[in-house]
């Protein structure tokens, strides 16, 4: 049995971890047997620098954790070698994007499942949201969608401008065609006097 102070050294790491996942809008879990020191160093860069926390956690302690914040859909999932990624910004597809390209690359390294906005989503739904394109993509394309009526406008108008300066133009030269001929006859006349 834990002494005393083992267990409260573990309710503390409970309760940080239920904080962490309260205030935070998504998570994955992965199983990340098979991967060696390098790439794991690499991992956790990509991920420190995205703004998205890693760590390897007991099986038992995320139980705990999920049990207090209603995810009973974490339980079958733990189990083997776990480690949670929470994403420490507003930036939802962060976790997912980074693990699912590297689970990608790397077959032993599995999602298990995740966590979006309160609520438990399978390693399909994760596997998604990993193929979402990153956030600032999302928001370019919202803005070119906005601005593309705006730019057909435009263009639609200096096609109305230019050609109605080249009918401009043509109506000089007509009347100028025209007015030629009626100038050389006034003049031939009074010669003929």
């Amino acid at each position: 049995m834990p002494n005393a102070k083992v267990l409260e050294e573990k309710k503390a790491l409970v309760a940080s971890l239920v904080e962490k996942i309260k205030n935070s809008p998504a998570g994955v879990l992965v199983d990340y047997k098979g991967i060696n020191v390098e790439d794991d160093t690499k991992l956790r860069r990509q991920l420190r620098e995205a703004g998205v926390e890693y760590a390897v956690i007991k099986n038992t302690m995320i139980r705990f954790a999920a049990k207090e914040l209603g995810f009973d859909g974490f339980d079958e999932h733990l189990n083997g070698t776990t480690a949670l990624a929470i994403s420490t910004t507003d930036d939802v597809v962060a976790p997912a994007k980074i693990l699912g390209d590297f689970a990608k690359k790397h077959e032993n390294f599995t999602l298990k499942a995740g966590y979006l906005e309160g609520r438990v989503i399978g390693a399909d739904e994760v596997t998604k949201l990993a193929n979402m394109p990153s956030k600032e993509v999302l928001v370019a394309q919202v803005l070119y969608s906005f601005n593309f009526p705006i730019m057909q406008l435009a263009i639609a108008c200096d096609a109305i401008v230019k050609k109605a300066e080249g009918n401009e133009e043509m109506k000089v030269a007509e009347l100028v065609a025209a007015k030629a001929p009626a100038d050389e006859a006034a003049a031939e006349a009074p010669a003929a006097e």
